[in-house]
């Protein structure tokens, strides 16, 4: 549990450096492979990434829906924390209502509402047959907006 506590040690020193009083977190990485978890993680760092979207109903019922205010450890493909987010922002919109501007903010490949259709409809086929689930493109998406507050 090497890593865990490397996340726990990261997460300790920004709540004393920020002189905060938060307990609750959630560490994660974005996507489904290794790569992908460094490519997005190293677009939130620069600051390109300030968005992100996950199928709504893909949900586990024991998993916690993102809520405005929380914090987030974003992990790269190593597991290792880069940075601290805490989310502002969350909305449910059908698949195909996903406005220019979050594509725009989700700062990934050309940053166009094509681009972002394309890969993200990649993405959820793939998360949807794992579950025996089709998509289609009036799903509910959870879209998140969040800032970076620790580095």
């Amino acid at each position: 549990m090497k890593k865990q506590s490397e996340i726990e040690n990261y997460w300790q020193q920004f709540v004393k450096e920020k002189e905060i009083d938060a307990t609750n977190y959630s560490a994660w990485s974005f996507g489904d492979t290794k790569q992908m978890a460094d490519e997005l993680a190293e677009l939130v760092v620069k600051g390109d990434k300030t968005a992100t979207t996950s199928a709504y109903d893909l949900y586990e019922t024991d998993e916690k829906i993102p809520e405005v205010g929380e914090h987030n450890i974003i992990l790269n493909g190593n597991h290792q924390a880069v940075c601290i987010t805490q989310t502002e922002v969350v909305e449910v919109i059908p698949f195909n209502f996903v406005s220019a501007e979050h594509a725009y903010h989700e700062g990934e490949g050309d940053r166009t509402l094509s681009y972002w259709r394309k890969v993200h409809e990649d993405f959820f086929k793939r998360e949807y047959a794992d579950t025996s689930k089709t998509f289609s493109e009036d799903i509910p998406c959870l879209c998140e907006v969040f800032k970076v507050v620790y580095m």
